[in-house]
């Protein structure tokens, strides 16, 4: 079978390599991958940045949905001929909580024609979703959905969206399921508009409003509920200029820098909640499958790509021009 292998962190890292077939052992399914995602991650783990420490070689991504080929003796929730998406956590579960193994970082990824995962890291695809849209849910669509869970979102309160992304553009369709108001910044008016389209009820161009927590909190008539925070350093300050007295801010990472100064009287007389939030659970994944079918909520993919031109897809998404996911089909 053919596979990407990344064998060295930084940009020529990531290349075809060919395995002979793989076959389960206890406990495990074997997974034709028909399509996978990428996320931000992967290219930092493929760079070296997310953690040198990792072992090497790895096959990259976390994000993929296939047909099970072959179950080990012991595997009675799925059978062959299932079509299911990986599972961002392999022991995060009901089961397990040591949250220390991650698909396509701890473990081997999804880039390969076959996959063997344990049964823990598969979930069956909603009905309703194809192969490329069933890829896009394991790391962005479920860690959107937790972040909105921990700021307990409802009907009438207001979600702020930092840039068009795959978590961003999850948490604008989940938010408006759920009939909240969103705000979504971007330096794209070309995107805005798209996520207007999307149901954004807000569009605040950062690059022309470098106040733009400032500008969310009027938008929101007193400030916004929840700011899924995707910059770190160079925007935590703004996003708690954006938030209402008891808001809160699910920190999913920190493309702008780890370190920042924060005025914490800020965080006391706004009551502000901080959550780092590190994707999800499986029953996360799980109920998160149940309300996009709810909802019929189809991922936004921005571009397919070939098995082939997935390294360069990888290291490529890196320059932010995409908007929701890209995705690399393997049976095409």
């Amino acid at each position: 079978m053919k596979l990407v292998e990344l064998g060295s962190f930084g940009d020529q890292g990531l290349s075809f390599v060919e395995r002979g077939q793989p076959s389960p052992c206890l406990g495990e399914v074997v997974v034709k991958i028909k399509a996978a995602s990428i996320n931000y991650r992967d290219f930092m783990i493929a760079k070296g940045l997310y953690n040198p420490n990792l072992s090497l070689p790895l096959i990259p991504l976390s994000d993929g949905a296939g047909e099970v080929v072959t179950v080990g003796n012991d595997v009675t929730d799925f059978k062959i001929g299932d079509k299911v998406t990986s599972v961002f956590w392999q022991d995060w579960n009901v089961e397990q909580q040591t949250r220390m193994c991650s698909t396509g970082g701890d473990a081997a990824g999804v880039l390969s024609e076959y996959a063997v995962l344990p049964q823990s890291a598969v979930l069956h695809i909603p009905e309703y979703l194809n192969y490329q849209e069933a890829a896009t849910l394991p790391c962005a669509a479920v860690t959107a959905w937790t972040c909105i869970k921990a700021a307990n979102i409802k009907k009438g309160d207001t979600v702020l969206l930092l840039g068009t992304g795959g978590v961003s553009i999850f948490g604008l369709q989940i938010a408006k399921a759920l009939g909240a108001n969103v705000i979504i910044t971007s330096s794209s008016n070309e995107k805005l508009e798209r996520a207007k389209d999307l149901g954004a009820d807000e569009l605040i161009n950062y690059k022309e409003n470098s106040d733009w927590g400032s500008k969310a909190f009027q938008a929101a008539g007193g400030g916004v509920n929840l700011v899924i925070e995707i910059g770190g350093g160079s925007t935590f300050e703004q996003s708690m200029e954006a938030l209402t007295i008891g808001g809160h801010i699910s920190l999913i990472g920190a493309l702008g820098g780890v370190k920042t100064e924060l005025n914490l009287l800020q965080i006391v007389f706004k009551n502000i909640h901080t959550h780092g939030i590190t994707v999800g659970s499986r029953e996360d994944h799980e109920e998160m499958h149940r309300f996009l079918e709810k909802h019929q909520i189809h991922p936004v993919i921005d571009k397919e790509v070939t098995f082939e031109q997935g390294a360069d897809a990888i290291m490529g998404i890196a320059a932010g021009n995409h908007f929701g996911k890209i995705v690399i089909n393997l049976d095409r």
